[in-house]
Parts: structure tokens; sequence; C-alpha cells
């Protein structure tokens, strides 16, 4: 994922809003890891970072007083290495984010979908399974395993106690991160999984559907009965029961889509695509709007209406399920890429609205300094930081309804000339 995403769920790279990283399909190949340099004091450490091994040293009593045994932990840290290509990933996240609908032609590709569809019926026992026992739709959980790790073909070849420990090293979010590790160093203690296999993503995650630590700790499930809960082998048994067991413990329900595509009727109040703003789809129908055949949305329970790409493109009404994925994974772009996914899966046709593709997107710095110019106008309260989340939708609502612009609190070209016009 896919921020960093609450306490608990991880779904493939860090993200900015609106945009995410999606596994690829066909995978690269992994790379050779460098040779590792000799021990010192017990622990082998790249001797190129002298302070990353002095912090290694410092770290394992913390690890110890925290129940971590020694054997544990030496053998866990046993040629560990400060990995520079972690941190480079963590520092320029930014160049690998997408508009959203280029991020849909590849969450819903149709190798992606063809894939899919062979998943399901290769899996179909351990799928059928599942999803009688924790209520979660099988496609749905298929979706997640297809965007983390395109079906198991690419769980991530970098070692998680190294990344991890790079990562706290490195302090932008330490604390966060040596949480992570410790929650690491218990699944190897519990004996889950050898040191050599917890192989997984730079930023921690793990498997066929990417659990960080303190998710697997929380929610992995031993669906096989052989006494392990294994998110890493070939067999994604464990993997896929485990994203169900997530999913259903944060409040999934049964029978209810994440989200339907509608159609806006003309002269739609633009200021009522707001998350905090619910109706039931009956109230919505009254109001004119309705699914792409025209027909009113069957009352699967309150929603929201939902513009990711503003006034100009796809408008969906989302249900309590699009809630219960963001604990996945946040961003809008990869809630509505496994939906959509999951919808393809079941024969579902493609998204049927056009999008603006000939639209230029701010920069990230055109992104901070429409925050900045917002925030001097008196619309936004928060922090300049690029990353386009509720407050900011929100501050361009304000300002657009005060200039008398549809309200779609889309961060667009037009907009920041808007502001730099006042």
């Amino acid at each position: 994922m896919k921020r960093w995403i609450g306490a608990l769920g991880l779904a493939g790279a860090v993200l900015t809003a609106g945009a995410v990283a999606v596994q690829a399909e066909p995978v690269l190949k992994p790379t050779a890891r460098p040779q590792m340099q000799q021990p010192e004091n017990n622990v082998r450490v790249s001797t190129s970072n002298q302070a990353f091994g002095r912090w290694i040293n410092g770290f394992r009593g913390r690890a110890l007083s925290r129940g971590i045994s020694a054997r544990v932990f030496d053998n866990a840290f046993s040629g560990v290495r400060y990995n520079d290509s972690v941190i480079a990933k963590d520092r320029n996240q930014s160049e690998y984010t997408k508009q959203i609908w280029d991020y849909l032609d590849s969450a819903a590709s149709p190798t992606r979908v063809a894939n899919g569809k062979e998943a399901l019926r290769d899996q179909a026992r351990v799928l059928n399974a599942v999803e009688a026992k924790y209520g979660v739709d099988k496609e749905i959980v298929t979706a997640i395993w297809g965007l983390e790790s395109a079906y198991g073909a690419h769980k991530g070849d970098i070692p998680i106690i190294e990344a991890l420990a790079t990562l706290a090293f490195d302090g932008r979010r330490g604390a966060f991160f040596e949480a992570q590790l410790i929650d690491a160093l218990k699944i190897l203690q519990s004996g889950d999984v050898a040191p050599r296999n917890m192989k997984g993503s730079w930023a921690g995650a793990m498997g066929h559907t990417q659990f960080i630590p303190s998710s697997y700790l929380a929610f992995a499930v031993d669906f096989t009965g052989d006494g392990k809960r294994d998110i890493w082998s070939d067999n994604p048994a464990d993997a896929l029961a485990s994203t169900a067991a997530y999913l259903a413990r944060n409040g999934w329900v049964k029978g209810q889509p994440w989200g339907v595509e509608v159609r806006l009727p003309r002269g739609f109040n633009y200021g009522l695509a707001s998350r905090k703003i619910q109706k039931m789809p009956s109230d919505w129908a009254a109001m004119g709007v309705t699914d792409m055949q025209g027909r009113p949305v069957p009352n699967h329970g309150a929603a929201s209406i939902l513009l990711p790409a503003g006034s100009q493109g796809a408008a969906f009404m989302i249900f309590k399920n699009f809630a219960v994925l963001e604990r996945y994974n946040v961003a809008d772009a990869y809630v509505i890429g496994v939906g959509h996914l999951s919808d393809r899966l079941k024969g579902g046709p493609e998204i049927q609205a056009s999008w603006p593709r000939g639209y230029k997107p701010l920069s990230f710095n055109e992104k901070k300094e429409m925050q900045r110019r917002l925030t001097r106008m008196g619309y936004l309260d928060d922090k300049i930081d690029g990353i386009i989340g509720p407050n900011t939708i929100n501050a361009i609502r304000a300002f657009q309804e005060a200039r008398g612009i549809t309200p779609d609190g889309y961060p667009s070209q037009e907009l920041l000339k808007h502001l730099k016009t006042r």
C-alpha cells in the first residue's frame, strides 16, 4: 500500500489521497541481496553504518524487556543490514502515485480480471469455506489478494526484520516501526514462520494479502489446521481466511455491496456528496439518483455519494462496507479498486461513466500551494503536506461554495487558478 493505515492494516504501499500503488502484472523477478558484513557484538550488521549497529544493540535490550528471547532476537538479526532502498522508497512515495482512472485501469485490467477468475476457480474450495465461515464475499477477498500481491505472484522479497529495523532506526516514524518490529519478533517467537521466510514489502507488509505485524497478531488465523498461521507459503488458505477475519472483525455486513455506480440528476447539489451525509437509497432515488440503468438502488442501508474525480467523473453510492475496506487501506482509489475488481470477478461491467482523462493533475508542490492559499484565506486549518485528505476536501468545498463554483471538492488546475485570482 498502500499514509500508514490506522494502527492495523496496510495494503501494499504508502499513499496520498486518491492515488495508490497496485501490484502490476506480470511481476518482475526479485533482485539479489548484497553480501553481508561480518558480525559485530553478536549481531551481524553492515560496518558501513556503525550507528545502525549501535541502534540494534540498544534495541536488543528493549526487545528482551518486552519478552523476546535472546535466541530469537539474535537469530532474527543475523545478517541484518541498513537497507538504503527501503529509505529511498519511503522518502519518494509521491513518485509512484496515479490518477484514479489510471489506477483503476490497472486494478481491474483484463489480465487481473482473468487471473482473478482463474484464482477463484483454483481456490474455490478454500474461498467458499472462508465465505461461509466469515460472511465476507469470496470475490472481495480475492480482489484484495489480486491488488496486494497479484494473486500471490509478488508477496515481496525483502526480509521484514531488516525493513522494519531500517525504518525504526531512520526515525521519521521510528516509534511506530519499532512497535511493528517488536510484533514481528513476537511472530518469530511463536514459531509461525522462520526468519529466512519472513519476507514482504519494504514497508513491512507480509504475505499474500500484505498484513503488517500488528494486523497479523490481531487477525491472522490458522485455517488449514496445521498449527501455524502461515500467510507466506504458496498455499494461500491462511492468508485468505485471515483477510476475511480482518474484514469481519471490523464490521463487514454480509450481503451489502461496497458501493454502486450511480447516475446523478441534472442540477444535483454537489454539496450533498459528502461522507457526513447519509441517506437511504430510496431517499436518494426520490432526489433522482439512480443506478446506471435508471433504476432505484435497493435499500442496502444508509449510503453516501462519493465523487472520486469531482463532478467530471464517475459517482458512487457507498455503504458501510466501503468504510470497512478503508480499515485495510484508507485511500478511496484502493477501496474502489477492490470493490470494482470484485464486481468484475462476479461478472459485472466496467465503470460506465467517463473520466476526465485529459485533466492535468496538480503536482505535489501545487497541492501544497493550494493548501497554503486555502489556509491564508481561512478555509483550511491543517498541516501543509500536499496530501488531499478530508480536511482539505472540505476546505475546497467551502471555497467553491463561497465563489459560486460547483462544490465537488476536487483539487484541480482550475481550482488553483481561482485561488490565485481571489
